[in-house]
């Protein structure tokens, strides 16, 4: 549980922050569009041609050349619907024109793995299939003063027709800002997840407000539930890609705020009309959340996180829509939301528990630290024998606690995590010829566990 570089890391993150590279264009003109589109299609794999670019290419024939000038004008500040069209656009345009080609594929490698850790048929037993959205969200790269953010799967299909959601972060993470892809699994792991089966957020929200009540934490409750889509999504981003998660949150939010507001910690008070939990919240419910994952160390890890959470915390700006808290309150109202969230039995899952569902283990430790060797080591190709079993969250998480050790190479380290990310994406089913819909569907039942033979 090495941090000792975690400024460095967030130096890193203020280089991202300050970095006003907008992207590629937008696709302002519609029958330039049109044409680009149709041209992407082959570069495609068959389920996101069917369940993104064809929906894509009707509502484009539905809108018409004005029809798709009055959205723009509609939305100047690319906010709600001239934002989505376009957002759209760019996954299709990104991929199919090889923007940033060993970045995007990298992004696309760890959102297609997130979103398959918790919706896979391997790891969803017992649980009915989503309601919404059962392929992985596509990428693109833009608006960075948004930083990264989703439109989920259900805003997708409701206004475009469209299977998958979509994910962004600001084209500087293609280069730098390593802490900031630890946050892909809030946007993945959390939102998109939270909002493909119907009724799961509003059931957290209700749960989590029940018991804080029951600890006599009544106004908490209702703050914390009023923002269950940015609270749950912290957790299941942790559940997704265990500690780094966690450790990445507070250093990326340090830097953002050293970046934007010249003071490197974690902000203590939250307005009423901001849908995120205050800074400081979020850092309690990330070491409790930790604290409930199912490997060796998630205690160790989450006193690391809770002692780094806790230097940031100044009691008289402890101020949650408009009303002072105890210290001692937030905190304590943060352990008991991570229990809620990660135990609590839900009628939108069966019966079942998000930890339950996904959980990180000793076994994802193990890969971890084999990675973690891989990148400090930097040696060439990754060899089939070492990425079976392994994913991108295990890439990621060991990308993320080999920079926050003493001594290392930030910036190395990302551009060999992002190579080897490119390469696992080279390999995954998902992006070939078949209908594949998660890489982890593809594996046999064997009926003994025979030994390897040496050839």
């Amino acid at each position: 549980m090495d941090i000792r570089n975690l400024p460095a890391c967030i130096q890193d993150i203020v280089l991202a922050a300050q970095d006003t590279d907008p992207g590629p264009a937008e696709p302002l003109d519609y029958h330039q569009l049109r044409g680009r589109i149709e041209a992407a299609r082959m570069t495609l794999p068959p389920l996101y041609r069917d369940e993104v670019l064809v929906p894509f290419l009707r509502i484009l024939d539905k809108l018409g050349a004005q029809g798709f000038a009055d959205v723009l004008l509609r939305d100047p500040k690319r906010e709600r619907e001239a934002g989505l069209l376009i957002d759209a656009a760019h996954t299709i345009l990104q991929n199919g024109e090889n923007y940033q080609l060993v970045a995007t594929d990298a992004f696309e490698e760890v959102v297609s793995d997130l979103y398959d850790g918790f919706l896979s048929a391997e790891d969803r037993r017992n649980v009915k299939p989503p309601d919404r959205g059962i392929i992985p969200p596509l990428v693109k790269w833009g608006n960075p003063q948004f930083g990264p953010y989703t439109w989920p799967v259900d805003v997708t299909r409701s206004v475009l027709g469209m299977g998958a959601g979509v994910v962004s972060l600001p084209p500087a993470h293609a280069r730098v800002g390593l802490l900031a892809w630890s946050a892909l699994g809030h946007e993945v792991g959390g939102h998109d997840i939270l909002h493909a089966d119907d009724g799961l957020p509003e059931e957290l929200a209700s749960a989590v407000n029940e018991h804080l009540q029951a600890g006599k934490l009544a106004s908490l409750g209702n703050y914390w539930s009023e923002r269950i889509d940015e609270t749950a999504s912290d957790v299941l981003g942790i559940l997704n890609m265990g500690p780094a998660a966690g450790m990445g949150l507070i250093g990326y939010f340090r830097g953002l705020n050293l970046a934007f507001h010249g003071e490197g910690r974690l902000r203590n008070g939250g307005r009423a009309s901001d849908p995120h939990p205050a800074d400081i919240l979020r850092g309690f419910l990330a070491a409790y959340a930790v604290s409930r994952l199912r490997f060796d160390h998630a205690a160790e890890w989450s006193q690391v996180i809770l002692d780094e959470v806790r230097r940031d915390v100044v009691p008289e700006e402890l101020v949650l829509a408009g009303k002072k808290v105890d210290p001692e309150d937030a905190r304590r109202s943060a352990e008991l939301v991570a229990e809620v969230i990660v135990s609590s039995k839900l009628n939108a899952l069966e019966g079942h528990s998000l930890g339950s569902i996904q959980t990180w283990r000793n076994s994802d430790e193990e890969k971890v630290q084999e990675m973690r060797r891989l990148l400090v080591s930097g040696l060439g190709a990754l060899p089939d024998a070492v990425t079976e079993g392994i994913y991108a969250a295990h890439l990621v998480a060991a990308g993320v606690t080999a920079a926050l050790a003493a001594e290392a190479d930030v910036r190395r380290i990302f551009d060999r995590m992002i190579r080897l990310l490119k390469q696992m994406h080279d390999r995954n089913p998902s992006w070939g010829p078949l209908f594949i819909r998660h890489r982890s569907d593809v594996a046999p039942h064997f009926l003994y566990p025979y030994p390897r033979r040496r050839v």
